[in-house]
């Protein structure tokens, strides 16, 4: 084969990154999510090696941004990602804490060393205790009422999980003698309230029949806890939408204001220029500050939507699905911060416009006052040849005058000298001599002088 791509082994591992955890029920994981800003591998490492049988971890089992470590009987993941990092705490489910129990304390019970968790570096963002154990989803009324009563008798959101998004053949449904279609069993069920508890936690729980699977366990558990990490992540630009509102109301009658006043021609440029490059330094300081925030939000957003998808959900009778509970309250939420973010891009657009405008505006004066300044260059160059045509005039007969002059003495001398002239006869004959020689010197020299700023660059 021809060599192969620097990035090509780490591009095709990228799909063995994240791998689902095996899980077998009963089983309890504890999901801790914070924000890394500021955390670094070191920091993350210290920790880390706190566990039992890890004093010696290097900082470059961290490298993959996935690390599995096993200790007593427990297992800890943790995970990188751009935002935020995951810790996930995956032990068996304690005795106490069996469907039938009336919201069991879990806490006391996590098997990693005490204040662990609270030592992890960084700040909570989602916090989460998924308990995952084996039932018959037969009895749905009493599988409910247990459910309600694990997780503390209060309104649950419940959803049949693994149901096909398709109905079984219409002959499947003749041969059972019902006629019509039938849709199939789906594989689990998943209840939690969508609350934090006292101890800061989201409580989920999951009801499989015996036999399922620890792969499927795993895929479960996995995107129960992307769907609600996510759901926290996209939600986290909501704040800013809301802050930004009264920023964006006043911004855009202030542009208002300004596109007015360029209409109707009251304010100076100067002062317009003044406040719509204010105007735009306030949007684009906006803008760069929060546009990434906003469209991580969408891709956030994109992602719950999908891991919803994957749940591939069914109604329980008398409860909402965790899809349409969640769709119910982001859709609003979510919203608000698209239109927020194309309010900005709109009104960053339209102080473009108007900056256009005002250029428009400036460079139309300007060519006017060009214009009128040229038109004052004319004027005065046709005065200043006028001028000096009437300058040239004086300068022949001053010319002449001299000329003749030397000529009435030069004829003064020849008669003292014994030759037969009169000076002043003399004089007077060479005067249209005189005149004409000396206007057609200067023409020359003027011609002369004209032809070399013609040529000139």
């Amino acid at each position: 084969m021809p060599p192969d791509d620097a990035e090509r082994i780490k591009l095709h591992n990228e799909v063995h990154a994240r791998p689902s955890a095996r899980v077998r029920l009963p089983a309890l994981l504890i999901d801790v999510t914070v924000l890394h800003h500021g955390v670094t591998r070191e920091m993350v490492c210290a920790h880390l090696s706190q566990l039992p049988g890890y004093a010696d971890l290097s900082l470059a089992a961290l490298q993959d941004n996935f690390l599995r470590l096993r200790s007593g009987g427990y297992t800890v993941k943790w995970e990188r990602h751009t935002e935020f990092s995951r810790y996930t705490v995956l032990q068996p489910l304690p005795e106490h804490a069996h469907l039938g129990a009336s919201e069991p304390d879990l806490m006391p019970h996590v098997a990693t060393p005490p204040d662990w968790l609270r030592q992890i570096p960084g700040s909570t963002v989602s916090a989460v205790q998924l308990v995952m154990l084996h039932a018959p989803l037969d009895n749905a009324k009493v599988l409910m009422a247990q459910a309600t009563k694990w997780l503390g008798g209060k309104n649950v959101v419940a959803s049949l999980m693994g149901s096909n998004a398709f109905d079984v053949s219409k002959e499947l449904g003749k041969a059972a003698g019902e006629g019509g279609y039938q849709h199939p069993l789906g594989h689990s069920w998943a209840l939690t309230q969508f609350r934090l508890q006292s101890d800061g936690f989201e409580r989920f729980l999951v009801i499989a029949p015996e036999g399922t699977s620890q792969t499927r366990a795993g895929r479960i558990a996995r995107r129960l806890l992307e769907l609600e990490i996510y759901r926290l992540m996209a939600l986290r630009s909501l704040p800013v939408a809301k802050a930004l509102g009264s920023l964006l109301s006043e911004s855009e009658q202030l542009l208002a204001k300004i596109t007015a006043l360029l209409q109707g021609k009251s304010a100076s440029d100067q002062e317009l220029l003044d406040t719509l490059v204010s105007l735009a330094a306030s949007i684009e300081h906006a803008t760069a500050e929060h546009i990434y925030r906003f469209s991580a939000s969408q891709a956030y957003y994109s992602l719950v939507n999908q891991r919803i998808a994957e749940l591939r959900e069914k109604a329980i009778p008398g409860t909402q699905t965790l899809g349409e509970f969640l769709q119910y309250r982001m859709a609003p939420a979510m919203a608000t911060v698209v239109a927020t973010s194309e309010r900005l891009a709109s009104l960053s657009e339209r102080v473009a416009r108007a900056s256009d405008l005002l250029r428009t505006r400036v460079d139309i004066a300007t060519e006017t006052q060009n214009q009128e300044l040229l038109a004052k260059l004319t004027r005065g160059q046709a005065a200043q040849l006028h001028l000096q045509g009437t300058v040239e005039g004086l300068s022949i007969a001053a010319i002449s005058y001299y000329v003749i002059s030397l000529l009435l003495y030069a004829g003064k001398a020849m008669k003292a000298g014994g030759m037969p002239i009169n000076p002043e006869m003399f004089a007077g004959v060479m005067v249209p001599v005189v005149l004409w020689v000396v206007w057609r010197t200067t023409r020359k020299i003027h011609g002369k002088l004209v032809a070399k700023l013609g040529d000139s660059p």
